[in-house]
């Protein structure tokens, strides 16, 4: 029987750290791959089970933010204690593996059910590749690593949303579920046999508590605005990756190819971009450890007006050169601000850091996100009808203004609460 408590330390080279981003990066591809299959499908799914939008909220949001915030600190201390990739291997199989279950659901129940499975999942997949980056990559080009390994955002909710559409439209939205369940767990034994334990950055001190982790986190002002500047960016995000293709559908006419293609070719050019270029822009302007707070509220002081035009657009066309931008902007946030949680703690607890931001982020962008929106959109359906969802739209949009605010305030703290690396003996 294989012993996951006692990974074989590896150090690396410089192409097989290229390796091992690029394992995660297919991983976290997966992570929202699984994630956004569902928002692509919910007009099916409707339409068989009989759901209301805030039902379907829930279940692009809620159900699945539940159990991946909370059960997030548990896994990252085990992955900090013992192996992070066997932690992620792990989580990619359960959750692959209730995606798959999603496809049998017959019922708001059971796919609430398997949804938080899901989440279960996910919970151990984010925070220790943050850790193994962290390790794999030395300071000057961790947040460029970060940022490419965050790029699996956009081609993930990309092919969750081409894939699904496609599926449902020549199977039906129950193989839509199965098939990248399947491929999931397919994938994951290879990323254990090709991704390994690095030498940790320092020499082992201990166990650290989640106490003692929590302890440095809340006396750090910049840790609670960073996390709460992610939050508002998220809750707007997340809520509107999951409602656009169906406000395509039901404001513009689209079918669900058409909606599909439209969406993901807006995650796609700008989305994938503006993730990537943060991690850039952080590594060069990490000189100033303010910056790593100052690029995101920039980038998000863009995002909101540039959206509500969008989606006050009568065109669709129109619209998506207003799309464009902030589908660059709204995510370049991932690289600057995961980078410097990172620098808040001692690297042995990289992991656990990491995870209390995304328990913060999590359950306030995932867990209200979609659902706000969903019970927005009911709540305005007899005042504005079908266009109930784009108004829907309009009004979550303005968090960003929130989270911008947030962001520069981060600013001065992050310069005082930063934590440099060891230097190597």
């Amino acid at each position: 029987m294989t012993d996951t408590t006692a990974p074989t330390p590896v150090k690396p080279s410089s192409g097989y750290s290229a390796l091992v981003l690029g394992m995660l990066l297919l991983v976290y591809t997966f992570n929202f791959l699984d994630r956004q299959i569902l928002g692509i499908l919910v007009q099916p799914i409707k339409a068989e089970l009989h759901l209301s939008d805030t039902q379907l909220g829930l279940l692009g949001g809620t159900a699945f933010a539940i159990l991946y915030s909370t059960l997030a600190i548990p896994l990252a201390l085990i992955a900090d204690r013992t192996s992070r990739s066997w932690v992620i291997t792990i989580s990619l199989t359960v959750w692959s593996l209730f995606t798959a279950l999603c496809g049998l659901a017959t019922s708001f129940g059971q796919m609430f059910l398997f949804r938080l499975g899901v989440g279960v999942g996910e919970a151990g997949g984010v925070a220790p590749s943050y850790a193994l980056i962290a390790d794999y990559f030395p300071p000057e080009r961790r947040a460029r690593a970060l940022g490419i390994y965050s790029m699996g955002i956009p081609i993930g909710l990309a092919m969750g949303t081409l894939l699904g559409a496609f599926i449902a439209t020549y199977v039906d939205w129950r193989a839509a579920f199965i098939t990248v369940g399947v491929a999931g767990i397919v994938i994951a034994p290879i990323f254990r046999l090709i991704v390994k334990e690095p030498v940790r950055a320092v020499a082992p001190v201990g166990r650290a508590p989640v106490s003692a982790v929590f302890a440095i986190l809340a006396r750090k002002p910049s840790f609670w605005l960073m996390a709460f500047a992610a939050s508002m960016s998220s809750l707007a995000g997340y809520g509107l990756a999951f409602w656009v293709p169906s406000l395509m559908i039901r404001s513009y006419g689209f079918d669900l190819q058409g909606a599909a293609l439209y969406f993901a070719s807006l995650l796609l050019v700008g989305g994938a971009s503006g993730v990537f270029l943060g991690g850039v822009l952080a590594d060069r302007l990490g000189g100033d450890r303010g910056n790593y707070a100052k690029l995101p509220a920039i980038a998000w002081l863009i995002t909101g007006p540039l959206f509500i035009a969008g989606f006050l657009s009568p065109s669709p066309w129109v619209a998506w050169f207003f799309f464009i931008i902030p589908n660059a902007l709204n995510i370049l946030w991932l690289g600057p601000l995961t980078t410097a949680v990172q620098h808040l703690v001692p690297a042995h607890m990289r992991a656990t850091a990491s995870a209390s931001f995304l328990l913060i982020n999590n359950l306030i962008g995932l867990g209200i996100g979609s659902v706000a929106i969903g019970a927005l959109s009911e709540a305005l359906t007899a005042r504005f009808g079908t266009e109930a969802l784009r108004y829907s739209a309009v009004a979550v949009a303005c968090f960003y203004v929130l989270a911008t605010i947030l962001a520069f305030l981060a600013v001065k703290p992050l310069r005082r609460d930063w934590v440099d690396e060891p230097v190597a003996a």
